[in-house]
């Protein structure tokens, strides 16, 4: 029986890979008894947590369909979206920061990339890594998906304007930041989050089901900030036909989302808030 389980050593969250009983090759991953990520081996182009396609969404429209881009992913989880990048833009270049080695081996071993999937992994902390990613990044970024829980919640030092600052000067023209922000009732945490995007990049949308939009559940909202205008003419269509249908709230209507939250800096900085251990339930 081979082990699907790994403590990991900075957290102490124990990660765990699950096949589902149903669908061989289907796996998701579980780290601290929340879901974090979802595999398809056989079909890396199908997505399966409804917030990483629209996460994924982003990745379709911010070139050419097919076209390689360059990728960096803060947070790796089980490397499903660098799977999806390399399925759907074969010859990309992609990034993954993660700062849990044990995660990596986890999935490396048991859930292996495709062999021509060009993707280098670093380890360490997203933030720290960031400020040392090669110069040839500046500016050549298309797309950067900050993904980054410890367990249920996103760390305080990566939801900051300056955080944010240190992902800016990596996008190429056109390039998108695609952030998952978790939150709960009211999501206070989810509109200081949009407010600080705002802040730092002229261009901004998000994503999430209508009733998550209105405070009512727990959930997931997606931000897309850009120093451009987003390439996002279709995306509504996409989102509304979506099997977790969503809406994205732009222009004004964002603006009323974000009125009267504040733009968070180092100084101000919380985690995300926990969920109720409900929230999750694994089968």
């Amino acid at each position: 029986m081979p082990d699907l389980e790994r403590r990991l050593a900075v957290s102490g969250h124990l990660a765990r890979l699950e096949e589902s009983r149903h669908v061989p090759g289907s796996w998701t991953l579980y780290v601290d008894g929340t879901p974090q990520s979802h595999v398809e081996l056989d079909r890396p182009e199908w997505l399966g947590f409804e917030y990483v396609r629209r996460i994924g969404h982003a990745i379709d429209l911010v070139r050419p369909e097919g076209e390689p881009i360059t990728a960096v992913h803060l947070g790796g989880g089980a490397l499903t979206l660098p799977r999806y990048v390399a399925a759907t833009r074969p010859g990309s270049r992609q990034q993954v920061v993660e700062l849990e080695s044990e995660l990596v081996d986890l999935v490396r071993e048991h859930l292996p990339l495709p062999r021509n999937a060009q993707v280098r992994v670093r380890h360490g902390d997203a933030r720290e890594v960031l400020g040392k990613l090669p110069a040839g990044l500046d500016g050549a970024v298309d797309i950067a998906v900050v993904d980054i829980f410890s367990g249920s919640r996103t760390p305080a030092h990566v939801t900051s304007a300056e955080f944010y600052g240190l992902v800016a000067p990596r996008l190429a023209p056109g390039g998108i930041v695609a952030v998952n922000v978790a939150d709960g009732a009211g999501l206070a945490f989810a509109r200081s989050q949009a407010a600080t995007l705002a802040h730092v990049f002229p261009h901004l949308a998000i994503a999430a089901d209508t009733s998550m939009l209105k405070g009512r559940r727990f959930g997931n909202v997606v931000m897309y900030a850009s120093h451009d205008e987003l390439p996002f003419a279709g995306l509504p269509r996409r989102l509304a036909s979506d099997p977790a249908p969503a809406k994205l709230v732009d222009g004004a209507e964002l603006r009323r989302f974000i009125a009267g939250a504040p733009v968070v800096t180092d100084a101000t900085a919380v985690p995300s808030p926990p969920p109720a251990r409900s929230v999750f339930l694994s089968r």
